[in-house]
């Protein structure tokens, strides 16, 4: 067994060091050497054992009740989104590799080419599998064959759209976790995180915090480079019949200034491009931009 990751563990002494005593309720006494609440105060306020909780965390014990789950998900302060996660951990179900290639249903498809609205179908680890082209005017990155979290880390451009491109990167990493859940042993999640935690220190501090955050439509804010800042609806729809894929579609609320410049983007990218050395509307879509 010690050769398996080790997830459960891993995840209570992640969360256990970002609860203070004071968050808990007890006592800072003596000198602490490591950040947040020691195992023997989690065990004492989830009611279980320091042995028992020790054998939790070092894997020794990976099929605690619910009723124990529960009282650590209370005592680390985790809320629903956590609390499910961390239940799906302690569950025990044997994880399976997933090797075929995500495929877009064909009548989606045609769904996402022919919408009115920036729209994109986004893979379990969040490949873009399909976009149409007022997507990729919105962002040249969202085009299918491209990641979102590596153009998040890995790009300036991309990051550069973001008025607060740290909370943003926080969000995705734990939306990331959430919906990755348990099949850690995939190649093509090894492969991403690896790729990342080499790559982005930010990242690699975002992932050992063990955040987990459902991902759900919200308002996002786009600093576009041709029509300024866009604030859009993202909505996220899961697609029936696929092993976690999301129908992503921006739109913007109606009769405002947003609704005007999404408008006048879709305009510009439908007006032929004109020839060299001219003026007009060619070039309008060579910047960058969008929102995950």
């Amino acid at each position: 067994m010690s050769g398996e990751p080790n997830l459960l563990g891993d995840y209570v002494r992640a969360r256990r060091e970002l609860v203070t005593p004071e968050q808990a309720g007890i006592p800072a006494w003596g000198v602490r050497r490591v950040p947040g609440l020691r195992r023997e105060e989690v065990a004492m306020l989830a009611g279980i054992s320091a042995d028992y909780y020790l054998r939790l965390e070092q894997g020794r014990d990976r099929n605690p009740s619910v009723q124990v789950l529960e009282s650590l998900a209370r005592v680390l302060r985790l809320d629903d989104d956590a609390t499910a996660y961390l239940l799906r951990l302690g569950a025990g179900k044997p994880r399976r590799r997933r090797r075929r290639k995500e495929t877009v249903p064909p009548g989606v498809a045609k769904l996402v080419a022919t919408l009115p609205l920036p729209a994109y179908v986004e893979g379990r680890y969040f490949d873009v599998l399909a976009a149409n082209a007022l997507a990729t005017a919105l962002s040249p990155r969202l085009a299918a064959g491209a990641n979102r979290l590596r153009d998040v880390f890995l790009d300036p451009a991309e990051q550069a759209l973001y008025a607060d491109w740290e909370n943003a990167a926080a969000g995705m990493v734990a939306g990331f976790r959430e919906s990755v859940g348990t099949d850690t042993d995939d190649p093509r999640f090894i492969e991403l995180v690896g790729e990342l935690s080499l790559a982005s220190p930010r990242f690699s501090r975002l992932w050992a915090r063990h955040d987990v955050e459902a991902c759900e439509g919200a308002p996002k804010h786009i600093d576009h480079p041709q029509v300024g800042g866009l604030r859009l609806n993202r909505e996220r729809l899961g697609i029936g019949g696929t092993a976690g894929q999301t129908l992503v579609v921006y739109h913007p609320d109606p009769g405002t200034d947003n609704a005007d410049k999404l408008a006048l983007l879709a305009s510009a990218m439908r007006t032929p491009a004109a020839p060299q050395g001219t003026t007009g509307t060619s070039g309008f879509l060579s910047g960058r931009g969008a929102d995950q």
